[in-house]
């Protein structure tokens, strides 16, 4: 990019997404509306209750920064705006940052801090909600929630994720075609001649600096989706990893532009006669030789990315993916930290959760118990501070350092903290070389513990499955474990009187041995006592077998394991409290890294440009950098040390297990074995509600249409040819009472 479209580059600043759908109503406020006499007193109450407030004020924040994105690549936005604001906000302390600071960074990161606030008071308020019945108003948002594209390359995309998407490519292809137009329409023949160029070349030359400019715009959205503990996810109503596809798309998007851009340059330059500046770093303006290596790093991580290579090459994906570090430092020292600052908040806000990921990972967790069943699936019992909540379909990321001390892999939490608050849960199928390893070590007799690191968990704020007077669950395999986790949450529930919605649990497994992992349905504590209050039932449907087969007869095997001293209790990283903490931590970081930034600008970099020397863009900002990281790992690091000695003096109070029985038996619920030692009523009940078909695959299309009810949930959890098959029925019409949601991960 040449000295002259970097000037252009920082005229037509850029913004980073916040919440690419508009704001509604939160979903499990929504559906416990009532239109009587008393829901229209409480929708009184909740209008003018702080949720409502904050909804608005982000609502009026978010509408105005969305107004500047849309007339960015204007002449009105060039010639009038930006030049009035910079009178007012380019002056001696931040320089012609500070513009960049106040349009673009500090509205999304005062909506990231409102949102923290917001989660908070969800958090506080949601168990004190009644469940009411289905409302019209839901019931015409879910018409927006419906699959309208079940097959290609996007998987099941939504009416409302349709209508997005096309919103961000409109916006997406009007930011290119301005830039272009306003670009092309300065360029004549005489000035071309001035240059000493063709006009092909110049406007070759000014397209390569648009299409980095619409790479730049994709660019500032790409890392909202994979920050985990996301405030804005939990506004707009997602989760990291429901989020996560969104993320590939414009990961694809941002190569093919920023790729674009790279190849204009080396054609023009070649064309030019100007192959030197390929290797040009220069130190009064942009470097080429750093957006040359991020480029590279990026092409390098992208090759990985796509579907095949990932799934036959996980490792590989896996580690190439790092070098987003090296995309981002390099793509710095690239633009400048000016322009590096309009995609700042989506990196920042990742820094500040990725920091924070590190942190937790430090700890060893302390794992109580694993459960082996004979169809080499394992459940993981950790224990766990009884201050850390979570919701069902969570997820984790687990460790094991005697396998890869750098691998981290995604497990859905199967338990529920309300009906075992001092245990957290996971279900592990052995399939990958990972899994497979780890399995290898369980089953080794002597193996008296294991230290494993977690981070999480992740999840939504709420859950509002509730709001169906039935939920059918499909799954396949492995997939049942998000729904383990609604079931046990469903079960606590009905032990307390709250009305539950009917379950039917339609599960297909390759085996019979696999049929024992509806025994992970119960806790292995043995707190359920009665399943009369559960309305389930529970189809089981075995498709490579026609009979029962020995491997159904081997008994659990459930292995106790000693304590490690240096284990502690899976805890929450910022305490009980932690999106008050989390608001702190981002307010308090950002504020400290604009007062060191206020002191070298004005004391040390000012001065040398009084002189009328230039100071070096790259030591600018490395320098920037440094500051950024500082501050995040000090404000960080002191709210998580803070919240440690909490946690610790709340771990010395927790129960530990007695483990002279180190190892036991058990039987499943599913064989005729006489020396069972779980609880015999609550596993007569499970017994009671299952059916299971062997040697064939259940109709989907006859048992959804055959359910009755004003409102059934239609939840799927498993292959992508399970998830479609469902998500068509769902979409044809056939049953409007039908309502899609699917479960898929894609780490």
């Amino acid at each position: 990019m040449s000295r002259r479209g970097y000037i252009a580059a920082a005229d037509h600043t850029l913004a980073c997404p916040l919440l690419s759908r508009p704001l509604p109503i939160h979903r499990s406020i929504r559906s416990r509306c009532k239109f009587t006499t008393e829901s229209v007193a409480e929708m009184a109450v909740s209008s003018s209750s702080p949720l409502a407030a904050i909804r608005l004020l982000i609502g009026i924040v978010f509408l105005g920064w969305l107004l500047v994105w849309i007339m960015m690549p204007t002449n009105t936005y060039r010639n009038i705006w930006i030049k009035k604001v910079r009178t007012h906000t380019n002056s001696t302390y931040f320089g012609r940052q500070g513009t960049n600071l106040l349009i673009y960074a500090f509205p999304i990161l005062f909506i990231s801090v409102l949102g923290c606030f917001y989660s908070h008071i969800m958090l506080q308020t949601s168990e004190s909600r009644k469940t009411g019945k289905y409302s019209r108003r839901r019931r015409r948002s879910e018409v927006w929630r419906r699959p309208v594209i079940v097959k290609g390359p996007l998987g099941i995309v939504s009416a409302v994720e349709l209508a997005l998407s096309l919103m961000f490519l409109a916006l997406l292809l009007w930011y290119l075609s301005m830039y272009l137009r306003n670009g092309f329409a300065r360029i004549t023949p005489e000035v071309a001649k001035e240059n000493g160029e063709k006009v092909w070349q110049s406007k070759l030359e000014s397209a390569g600096l648009r299409l980095g400019l619409a790479g730049n715009l994709c660019l500032a959205f790409l890392f909202f989706p994979v920050t985990r503990g996301s405030s804005i996810l939990s506004l707009a109503g997602l989760t990291s990893e429901g989020s996560i596809r969104y993320h590939i798309w414009l990961g694809h998007i941002v190569m093919i532009l920023l790729t674009a851009h790279g190849l204009c340059y080396f054609v023009y330059w070649g064309s030019t006669n100007n192959s030197s500046k390929m290797l040009e770093w220069a130190t009064d303006h942009i470097s080429n030789v750093a957006g040359e290596i991020s480029l590279a790093s990026g092409l390098v991580l992208w090759a990985t990315t796509f579907p095949r290579v990932r799934r036959m090459m996980f490792e590989l994906f896996f580690y190439t993916h790092h070098l987003y570090v090296v995309f981002l430092v390099f793509y710095l020292l690239h633009v400048g930290i000016p322009f590096f600052s309009l995609i700042l908040p989506g990196v920042y806000l990742f820094m500040v959760d990725r920091y924070l990921r590190f942190l937790q990972s430090r700890r060893n967790v302390r794992l109580i118990s694993a459960r082996l069943l004979p169809s080499e699936t394992v459940e993981l019992n950790f224990s766990k501070s009884p201050g850390l909540g979570y919701t069902p379909m969570s997820n984790v990321f687990i460790n094991v350092p005697s396998i890869s001390s750098l691998q981290w892999h995604p497990f859905t939490v199967s338990s529920s903290s309300n009906l075992e608050p001092e245990k957290l849960s996971v279900i592990i199928k052995k399939e990958g070389k990972w899994t497979q390893k780890l399995y290898q070590e369980l089953i080794n007799p002597s193996l008296e513990n294991l230290n494993v690191s977690v981070e999480g968990p992740y999840g939504p704020v709420s859950v509002d499955y509730e709001r169906h007077d039935t939920l059918v669950m499909v799954s396949g395999g492995s997939g049942i474990a998000p729904f383990i986790s609604i079931i046990r949450d469903i079960i606590h529930r009905s032990t307390t009187g709250s009305a539950t919605p009917k379950i039917v649990l339609v599960s297909m497994f390759k085996t019979s041995a696999d049929l024992t992992m509806l025994d992970l349905l119960l806790p292995l504590s043995g707190k359920v006592s009665d399943l009369s209050g559960l309305k389930l039932r529970i189809e089981a449907y075995v498709t490579r077998e026609k009979a029962p087969g020995s491997e159904a007869r081997k008994q659990i095997r459930n292995v106790w394991f000693k304590p490690n001293p240096s284990a502690v209790p899976l805890a929450p990283v910022l305490g009980p409290n932690s999106w008050l903490w989390l608001a702190a931590v981002i307010t308090s970081s950002f504020v400290a890294y604009l007062l060191l930034i206020c002191i070298l600008t004005r004391f040390y970099i000012y001065p040398i440009e009084q002189r009328g020397a230039t100071y070096s863009y790259t030591w600018r900002a490395l320098l920037h950098l440094l500051f950024l990281c500082t501050c995040i790992a000090a404000v960080s690091g002191a709210a998580v040390l803070w919240n440690k000695k909490q946690s610790g003096m709340e771990a010395k109070q927790i129960h530990i297990v007695d483990n002279s029985t180190s190892r036991s038996r058990l039987s499943s619920c599913f064989d005729d074995g006489s020396d069972r030692e779980l609880e015999s009523v609550p596993h007569g009940s499970l017994v009671q509600a299952t059916t299971v078909h062997f040697g064939g695959r259940p109709d989907l299309k006859k048992i959804l249409l055959e359910i009755n009810g004003s409102s059934i949930g239609a939840m799927v959890s498993g292959p992508s040819g399970l998830r479609r098959d469902v998500a068509s029925i769902c979409s044809s019409g056939l049953g409007n009472s039908l309502h899609f949601e699917s479960i898929s991960f894609s780490w």
